[in-house]
């Protein structure tokens, strides 16, 4: 089964307003901007997996990535770059 495609394009739609005007950005700017695109609740779920800190695209799309695969969550939400 290939990953939600809506849920795919709103996480990466989301990621691109985070980091279109800041090279880094705080936990919470990331739970706040998920609430706001209307990311679903399996993905959502790994966005508030995050641990505190600031993170740059890279170090980002890596944590959520981890939390996707480790939660079984790959065929739903898919990855991220």
């Amino acid at each position: 089964m290939l990953a939600d495609a809506d849920t795919h394009e709103t996480l990466h739609r989301m990621l691109d307003r985070l980091f279109a005007r800041s090279r880094q950005v705080e936990r919470l700017d990331v739970l706040i901007s998920a609430e706001v695109h209307g990311v679903d609740d399996p993905a959502l779920s790994v966005v508030r997996l995050l641990p505190p800190g600031r993170y740059d695209r890279a170090r980002l799309c890596a944590q959520l990535n981890s939390a996707i695969t480790a939660r079984g969550l790959s065929h739903i939400v898919g990855t991220l770059e």
